[in-house]
């Protein structure tokens, strides 16, 4: 059995109480966070993209491979030529691809082709999850886990803009293999998610729906 290289754990208890007390804060937070349509062009920092997308890298992965590539798109031309695209590809999504069922899923929310927001906010995300890497030799390595890993990573990445002060939109156009060739991505890379960033618009408004409550997200066997 191969030794592991081990260092100390970095880690720092709390009492409960500060326990408790951070977990309702978080949740409090994290319950006003809403998935947000309409931007501002109000500019945000690097740095502050730096953080988050550092914090999601952070995440725990599938033997530790860390199958991940957050491109990060502030350039106007590339914004455009992305919304584009998207909205080619989610044209034919709303007019052929989609079941009634999946349309009338959708129709609470008012979604459509048209995609703004893709160049009015001041950075896109395109999260890609690797399929393999490259081994010391130069070969193909395989990852494993890499959807489970890549969800981990940008459900940390959403917790983060949002613990910023960002508004954030999971944007999955289908297929999106066009987004390799914009922002210039291996064929071992696989777009997963187009997270759009920045403020929301100034009287921004979301859908009036709700979340399930605990009894019906959750099993408890105490």
């Amino acid at each position: 059995m191969t030794k592991r290289n081990e260092i100390a754990l970095d880690f720092t208890s709390v009492p409960p109480d500060e326990m408790a007390a951070r977990a309702a804060s978080f949740r409090a937070l994290m319950g006003r966070r809403r998935t947000v349509r309409q931007f501002s062009d109000r500019p945000v920092p690097r740095g502050i993209i730096e953080d988050c997308v550092m914090t999601a890298a952070s995440a725990p992965s599938g033997a530790n491979q860390q199958p991940w590539t957050f491109v990060c798109v502030s350039n106007p031309a590339i914004k455009h030529e992305i919304r584009l695209a998207a909205e080619e590809e989610e044209r034919r999504f709303y007019g052929d691809r989609a079941s009634a069922e999946w349309l009338e899923a959708l129709a609470p929310l008012g979604t459509d082709a048209e995609k703004p927001f893709l160049e009015v906010a001041p950075w896109l995300i395109v999260v890609f999850g690797q399929r393999y890497g490259t081994n010391a030799e130069g070969g193909r390595a395989k990852h494993y886990y890499m959807p489970e890993s890549v969800g981990i990573a940008t459900g940390l990445l959403i917790a983060a803009l949002h613990n910023a002060g960002l508004a954030s939109l999971t944007h999955t156009p289908s297929p999106m293999g066009f987004l390799n060739a914009i922002c210039g991505r291996p064929e071992n890379e696989k777009p997963m998610i187009l997270m759009v960033v920045g403020h929301p618009a100034e009287g921004a408004t979301v859908p009036a729906i709700g979340r399930k409550p605990l009894h019906d997200v959750s099993v408890w066997r105490e």
